[in-house]
């Protein structure tokens, strides 16, 4: 019943909420984005939300545009520049997905919102991820975010998708909090943000 009835009347009250009285924080970030960036401060992609249909992701840009001699973007690492880096370890970037939020593109709570390029990859499993919204956080993000496999973070997707309760997103929420407090999962073993998911091997 909560699933179903309560959590988008939640999750609009919420994130209009929070846009309201944050929204001195908001502005201060768009300045300053829009002068560590040379430009605009936001980040905006298609991204596949419930049912797989694409809506567009907006985040404030962590990464600059700085190209090769080739024309070619540099890799994350290098142009995730300090600001960037900031941003991201305090979650920052994140808050004007409350925008999708409230225009229900996105719930507080759900798995997060991948590439596009991503859908042909995912298994049978692995798709229902996309059964439900897209969240600002997840079970997957508290357990691990991007220092999991890809295939860990589908597993906790998944569960969620199937036990959706309004204690069980309270945790979630709680949890990520600390998370953030802690500064942990920002970065994956290997990458400066996460590794390209490539399809998962059938046994």
């Amino acid at each position: 019943m909560y699933a179903k009835y309560f959590k988008r009347l939640i999750d609009f009250v919420l994130s209009l909420a929070v846009l309201i009285v944050l929204s001195p924080v908001l502005l201060i970030l768009i300045v300053a984005g829009a002068i560590a960036m040379g430009g605009n401060p936001f980040f905006v992609q298609p991204r596949p939300g419930k049912n797989e249909k694409i809506f567009k992701l907006i985040k404030f840009r962590t990464m600059d545009n700085r190209k090769d001699q080739k024309g070619n973007l540099l890799p994350d690492d290098v142009r995730l520049n300090k600001y960037g880096r900031i941003l991201r370890s305090t979650s920052l970037d994140e808050l004007p997905e409350l925008i999708n939020i409230l225009a229900g593109d996105m719930s507080i709570v759900g798995p997060r919102p991948l590439l596009v390029d991503y859908l042909p990859l995912y298994n049978e499993e692995q798709r229902h991820r996309h059964d439900v919204r897209p969240g600002l956080t997840g079970l997957a993000q508290v357990n691990g975010r991007n220092a999991i496999s890809w295939e860990d973070r589908f597993m906790f997707d998944v569960e969620y998708v199937r036990n959706i309760t309004f204690a069980g997103d309270i945790e979630i929420i709680w949890k990520t909090v600390m998370s953030v407090l802690k500064r942990e999962g920002i970065s994956s073993r290997t990458n400066a943000t996460m590794e390209d998911f490539m399809g998962t091997k059938e046994n």
